[in-house]
């Protein structure tokens, strides 16, 4: 009788860790199948994220176009606006200040139009292959402007306005953004003189009390 006993509760108590064994399993691989089958909602994972269409990016992109076509590109400062900021009274080197000294001393009683046209001559005149190569070595060749004596620039009055606006002018010229002249005016002289040697040459603007030629 008690073998009998024995052997029905060794047998249920078999059953019972067979059932135990099998749940989880059933469990995970329900689990996984509906995973798999599930339509996660769109957003909750980025790998989920739907893939746009071609319609909605050009939907997109013509909206970001519309935008950029209402916006104003800005428009590049005026002389007036450039001589105001980077007028100066020391120079950054010797050739600015030789520029300035061009500018200062032949056409400080000049609109800023006319100032920078004399500096624009200077510097064609350095990058003409005709003149010496710098700006300082232009300004002081022999019998080319009036106010060096000797090869020697005189001083500024550099504690004036009008120094620190030929500062400024020589570098709105070396920065090249408000050209006046091509580049191949290399003569200019003022307007109550008549040199001969502007009859044999091709003038090409007149700016305030200048007349300039190529």
């Amino acid at each position: 009788m008690m073998r009998l006993f024995r052997a029905a509760a060794v047998a249920a108590t078999a059953l019972l860790f067979a059932a135990l064994a099998s749940a989880p399993a059933a469990a995970a691989d329900a689990s996984f199948a509906n995973h798999g089958i599930a339509n996660p909602p769109v957003g909750t994972l980025g790998l989920n994220a739907a893939t746009p269409s071609v319609a909605a990016f050009s939907d997109t992109l013509a909206g970001h176009m519309t935008g950029l076509a209402g916006v104003t590109a800005p428009e590049p400062r005026s002389l007036e606006a450039q001589v105001a900021v980077l007028a100066a009274v020391e120079t950054r080197s010797a050739e600015e200040d030789c520029l300035a000294n061009a500018v200062y001393f032949e056409a400080r009683g000049e609109s800023l139009e006319g100032q920078l046209a004399v500096a624009e001559v200077v510097m064609n005149r350095a990058a003409s292959g005709r003149y010496p190569p710098t700006l300082c070595g232009v300004v002081v060749q022999r019998s080319q402007f009036s106010f060096v004596h000797g090869g020697v620039i005189p001083a500024a009055d550099r504690s004036s306005a009008a120094w620190r606006r030929a500062v400024a002018v020589a570098r709105v010229a070396q920065a090249g953004t408000n050209r006046l002249l091509a580049t191949g005016v290399l003569w200019y002289h003022a307007n109550y003189v008549s040199p001969g040697w502007g009859r044999r040459l091709s003038r090409t603007n007149r700016i305030g009390a200048h007349i300039f030629y190529r």
